[in-house]
């Protein structure tokens, strides 16, 4: 049985169409006996990374309150991470990247030492093994252009730790006419029916 964990990240709650088109999958893939796990990064946000943060999460003896809170934390979230089969992302596009919430939770989990590591011939991601698949939500039309800071990013972060199977489902054109949103969550879930838990 398969085990899923789902990230969500749109802000639009209710209104949200990659979260739609997650909810989708989730039903495909439950008919085939995965087990999920959701994360809703926007209704329970992770902290922001900053200086403190960033000095604490190397550990040590004399952290803050505030660091050892959100080192917990990411220790939870790595666990979490390493403890399922598929990691499946909603990941809407806005202004041109991830939603905010997303970033701070990769940089909650992109850990040296621990998530990754640096050798003689480069970094290594230490979650091999793992499988993604990216179900990213845009207005317009920018699969495989230059305005597309998505798959790049994400393809980066995720070989970074050694998540390397990487599967990208588009929907575009979502805000280009009621004929055009049709039809691009049409070719998303015709994507999505087609993946393997």
């Amino acid at each position: 049985m398969a085990k899923v964990l789902v990230l969500k990240s749109s802000i639009l709650g209710d209104y949200s169409q990659s979260s739609a088109l997650i909810g989708h999958l989730m039903s495909h893939w439950q008919q085939q006996g995965a087990q999920m796990t959701v994360r809703d990064l926007a209704a329970d946000p992770v902290p922001v990374l900053d200086g403190e943060i960033a000095t604490g999460m190397r550990g040590g003896d004399n952290l803050s309150p505030r660091q050892q809170q959100v080192l917990d934390l990411s220790d939870e979230l790595i666990a979490e991470l390493k403890s399922h089969d598929t990691l499946v992302i909603a990941a809407p596009m806005y202004n041109f990247s991830i939603p905010t919430q997303l970033k701070n939770w990769i940089d909650l989990i992109a850990r040296a030492g621990v998530t990754f590591t640096y050798t003689e011939t480069g970094p290594k991601g230490l979650l091999e093994g793992k499988r993604a698949v990216v179900v990213t939500t845009r207005g317009g039309m920018h699969k495989e252009g230059a305005s597309d800071h998505i798959v790049p990013y994400l393809k980066t972060v995720l070989g970074f730790i050694g998540i390397t199977e990487v599967e990208f489902v588009y929907a575009e054109a979502l805000n280009m006419g009621p004929d055009a949103t049709a039809q691009g969550l049409l070719e998303a879930k015709t994507a999505l029916d087609s993946l393997t838990a």
